[in-house]
């Protein structure tokens, strides 16, 4: 029988390179945290932030219709073009719906939040994370497809309605100029409904987290206090969980903003923002057009971010 003896680890002596270098580091924490910093700073900076700052100055150089070459002579006519009658309305018409997806989006999900956040506890709340985020676990584009199936004339929600009677309130609103279509497929209210499915999870789970965080204490004051529960809920729920309100909004717009599959399957004719980049920088080649379009989103996003921040948006996530 023969007994295995274990090695000792190798000891670093007091003046070995690496014992001075980890004094060094336990004696200047900032320049711990700056090695730490500086490999996604670096990611960050040089390739995040300058692929899109080289894609932006694209947006200075001339295209050429004639030769479809695009030339580094500098102009302001990319940007300029964007307030064109036609492009102007890309950009209303997109702006319109991210406004409307988000406002809708936040009337759908704060029942399920506050349910969520207040009545479910252990099993009870797993399964409505699950039901939550199920969507999210699909192909984006089947079920964009899936939609366009569901919507279509002779679908599953033209049964639907027509179950519930409710052909004359489908027609009436099939009828309203820049709201309906000759089917909800090809309809904008389709296109609607499309965008609030497929991003109301970004909107219920910052309301929730924003729920969960409000103290029973408060609760148990108002009531003390001979609130009913309606003002309980307008003057201490509601205020209180207007950042996690900011916070899901800040998805569902900008999200809206940039996409450019739903606008394509879904709806009237008409591109949007993400449709407008596509075609310019796939289909034609106009990558200095395209560059102007993707300036948009980008100006919109940071007008929004700028008011939800008052709003403590990000205390929310």
């Amino acid at each position: 029988m023969s007994l295995a003896l274990e090695k000792p680890a190798p000891r670093v002596s007091s003046g070995s390179p690496m014992r001075r270098f980890s004094n060094l580091l336990y004696r200047k924490p900032n320049l711990y945290l700056a090695l730490l910093l500086i490999p996604p700073l670096i990611w960050f900076g040089a390739i995040y932030l300058g692929s899109l700052l080289g894609l932006l100055w694209q947006g200075f150089y001339t295209f050429d219709d004639f030769t479809m070459a695009v030339t580094p002579d500098l102009t302001l006519a990319n940007f300029a073009a964007l307030f064109n009658p036609a492009n102007f309305d890309i950009i209303v018409r997109t702006l319109v719906m991210a406004i409307a997806v988000s406002i809708a989006s936040a009337a759908l999900a704060f029942p399920i939040a506050y349910y969520m956040a207040r009545y479910t506890t252990g099993k009870t709340k797993a399964f409505f994370y699950i039901a939550v985020m199920m969507p999210m676990w699909a192909s984006y584009i089947v079920k964009a497809y899936a939609w366009t199936l569901l919507l279509a004339k002779g679908g599953v929600a033209q049964w639907f309605v027509q179950l519930l009677h409710l052909e004359p309130v489908l027609q009436f609103l099939l009828g309203i100029p820049g709201v309906g279509g000759s089917t909800l497929s090809t309809s904008h209210l389709g296109r609607f409904l499309v965008f609030v499915y497929i991003w109301l999870p970004f909107m219920i789970l910052p309301i929730q987290a924003s729920l969960e965080r409000l103290p029973p204490s408060l609760l148990h004051a108002s009531a003390d206090l001979g609130a009913t529960p309606r003002q309980t809920f307008m003057q201490v729920i509601l205020p209180l969980s207007v950042p996690g309100i900011a916070a899901g909004s800040i998805f569902t717009f900008s999200l809206t903003l940039g996409d450019f599959i739903v606008p394509q399957l879904v709806g009237p004719p008409g591109y949007f923002i993400g449709g407008m980049v596509y075609a310019q920088q796939g289909a034609i080649g106009n990558m200095p057009m395209a560059a102007g379009f993707t300036l948009v989103p980008i100006v919109l996003i940071a007008i929004y971010l700028s008011i939800v921040i008052r709003l403590g948006a990000f205390d929310a996530l």
